[in-house]
């Protein structure tokens, strides 16, 4: 599937296509309400994956939104406010009131999950190890660091996802969020902060005095079923990196810590979901969704 513009972005997206988009499904395009759905479908799935950190019930939770996306597509009136505006927001409320996820019940604060992480073993690799399960180790650490965020309450880590990692313009976020740019501004600030301290006190991917170290502890990880060769939760059903789908593109000579920090979450795999088309075509052959906008059949 192709991956779709990034709707996030201050200059490179365009409102206009939706609202054709719209009027056409709205008008019984059932081409159209799928296109609408696939333009928008994998950034909702990825904020998902990054808020909840399970495949399966970020699949679940994108299908619930894209539901709420379809009926109530006939109620958007785009005289009050550009489309993205409102589906995000929708999205983003729906993030927020989710009953607290499997994860959030274990870990609940970075100092439980540094001490997950201190516990697994660390396994001393030769060359070849490491270059047999390179991919493994690259897991380990997105995996680990996709633990992180979860370590943020869940506004912070939405906050932080939206606005660090997908870089959401500003001006689009005190809409969505409804609140003014400097607040929001004000928000991300926190969150980096949060975040990072416990980054560098604890991660050694930039602070090498840490003895914290991927390939040290991807046995343990694999051992504690963290990672699966088998099946990979990151590293599969995926074609391209955050950084490549941002108008800012990763600088490979970075010297301010918080870009660093930064450019390692935007490295991580933009991952399509497995169920892709089979969601859309549920949705699609809904019957109450085909009577609501007398969809036409293929």
């Amino acid at each position: 599937m192709k991956v779709q513009v990034n709707p996030f972005s201050g200059s490179n997206y365009s409102d206009e296509q939706d609202q054709q988009l719209i009027a056409q499904a709205v008008d019984g395009n059932r081409d159209s309400l799928s296109a609408l759905i696939k333009r928008h479908q994998q950034y909702i799935f990825n904020i998902a994956m990054r808020m909840i950190n399970n495949v399966e019930d970020a699949e679940d939770v994108t299908q619930d939104i894209l539901v709420k996306l379809v009926t109530n597509l006939a109620k958007y009136d785009a005289s009050k406010g550009r489309f993205r505006t409102w589906l995000y927001r929708i999205t983003f409320n729906h993030f927020l009131n989710l009953k607290k996820q499997a994860y959030e019940k274990v870990v609940t604060n970075f100092e439980t999950f540094f001490n997950y992480i201190e516990s697994s073993p660390n396994a001393e690799l030769t060359k070849e190890e490491e270059n047999a399960l390179q991919l493994e180790i690259e897991e380990s650490k997105v995996a680990c660091m996709a633990g992180m965020l979860m370590c943020l309450d869940r506004n912070q880590r939405l906050i932080y996802i939206v606005g660090e990692v997908f870089e959401i313009d500003h001006r689009l976020a005190s809409e969505i969020f409804e609140i003014s740019p400097a607040n929001f501004r004000q928000k991300l600030v926190r969150a980096r902060k949060d975040l990072y301290q416990w980054m560098h006190n604890r991660c050694g991917l930039v602070n090498t005095n840490n003895p914290c170290r991927c390939p040290k502890k991807t046995k343990g990880f694999i051992k504690n079923g963290w990672v699966n060769p088998d099946s990979m939760k990151w590293h599969s059903s995926y074609k391209k990196r955050i950084f490549e789908l941002s108008e800012s593109k990763v600088d490979p000579i970075l010297v301010d810590i918080d870009d660093i920090y930064a450019r390692l979450y935007k490295e991580h795999p933009f991952k399509i979901a497995k169920k892709s088309e089979d969601i859309i075509e549920a949705i699609i052959n809904n019957d109450h969704l085909r009577n609501t906008f007398n969809l036409a059949d293929e």
